[in-house]
């Protein structure tokens, strides 16, 4: 009775995330659009002054980059911690195709990249094409209907979860420069505290918030992004059996929709002001323009299909009878829309605000591409059948 209870919980934390992620991802692309047509019109550098605007010190965008995707970083941990012991990555055979796939999506765009930009001034942006935005490619997805098989939604969510843990790694070890020891030391502290209190059952919400703030202000001040204090915390809110109950499935509830309707909004209306230049063709032509392209458009769906592949020929795990190859492939385009983790990495590796410009650009030209052919190539394959097996 008790795991039956558990699993409809499940079922009804995986809907609510599907849902809101959905409905995110639509919003974000209102977002954008809104904020790269006002960036190009005649109201152009008021709209921009207004993200540079400065309060305590810094600007509106640090404060939304570096203060509230915290918060967004805090429910991808807490997200990935239930689907780690409750969820569809608790079971390891489960877990190991989207894994594999999320490997593959993450290693071949990176080579791809770098295939293109080693020994240049921008080869720090190979982590770039490496993660897929969850709210876009579900909101792309989500406009196929019933059609989708509910394994198909838990693949392409699984995926994006474990590649934008992979993206977190990926800006812990090699986007940190500069490392203040005390500071990082401090952080650490607090975090050992946090887990203190996890493991002696301390239930109450209250102590791990302020301990939260108070280590997000010491891995400010470390060198390390400031955005993993979100991860870190998740692991030591307490979990458990308790189901709706828990400290960690009320936090998850209620920044659910926070994150989707005001947070990933705001990042995208602040980072997407991009002043479109008159000599695209140029733009273009650039080595990290093409890497960045090349990774995201060819190297994620060819990644995940390939990982996916080898790991079923291999025995390792198999795939889902209602999905099919031509699924596979074709949701593999889906995870070719980088979008918020792409330019949140973009904002770390370069300096250069013509680059950060132009890049930024052409993540956003890329994933529209790679979202388009992911949406017509399922419009296709699902109208087909889903139960075409391993066929």
């Amino acid at each position: 009775m008790r795991k039956t209870i558990k699993k409809i919980y499940n079922a009804e934390l995986f809907n609510e995330f599907f849902d809101n992620e959905k409905s995110s991802g639509l919003i974000l692309i209102g977002c954008t659009l809104f904020s790269l047509l006002m960036a190009n019109t005649m109201f152009g550098k008021e709209y921009l002054h207004t993200w540079h605007y400065h309060i305590g010190g810094q600007s509106v965008e640090y404060w939304v980059n570096d203060g509230l995707m915290t918060i967004f970083f805090l429910l991808i941990g807490l997200e990935l911690k239930r689907e780690i012991y409750h969820g569809e990555l608790s079971n390891i055979k489960d877990a190991l195709l989207p894994i594999f796939a999320a490997f593959g999506g993450m290693i071949v765009p990176a080579g791809l990249y770098l295939l293109l930009n080693y020994g240049t001034v921008t080869h720090s942006g190979a982590g770039i094409p490496m993660a897929t935005d969850i709210a876009f490619a579900l909101g792309v997805l989500s406009l196929l209907g019933s059609r989708v098989p509910i394994s198909l939604k838990i693949f392409l969510t699984a995926l994006a979860v474990i590649d934008d843990l992979g993206a977190i790694m990926v800006i812990a070890v090699f986007y940190t420069n500069t490392i203040f020891w005390f500071n990082l030391c401090s952080a650490l502290g607090i975090l050992l505290l946090l887990f203190v209190l996890n493991r002696l059952k301390v239930k109450n919400l209250i102590p791990y918030l302020i301990g939260g703030g108070i280590m997000w202000y010491f891995m400010l001040h470390s060198g390390i992004h400031a955005t993993i204090t979100g991860v870190l915390l998740a692991f030591v809110i307490p979990g458990g059996e308790d189901g709706k109950k828990s400290p960690s499935s009320i936090m998850e509830h209620l920044l659910h929709k926070p994150v989707a309707f005001l947070i990933l909004p705001l990042f995208a209306l602040a980072n997407t002001a991009i002043v479109i230049s008159s000599n695209i063709g140029e733009t273009l032509e650039q080595h990290y323009s093409i890497g960045i392209a090349l990774g995201l458009i060819v190297g994620k769906p060819l990644g995940i299909y390939l990982f996916s592949f080898l790991a079923v020929s291999a025995g390792i795990c198999k795939l889902p009878g209602d999905i099919s190859w031509k699924t596979v492939a074709s949701v593999g385009f889906l995870g070719g829309i980088g979008f918020t983790m792409s330019i949140f990495i973009t904002l770390l590796a370069f300096d250069d605000q013509t680059i950060i410009s132009n890049a930024k650009f052409v993540i956003l030209l890329s994933s529209l591409i790679a979202g388009v052919t992911g949406f017509l190539f399922l419009k296709v394959t699902l109208k087909e059948g889903t139960n075409e097996g391993n066929n």
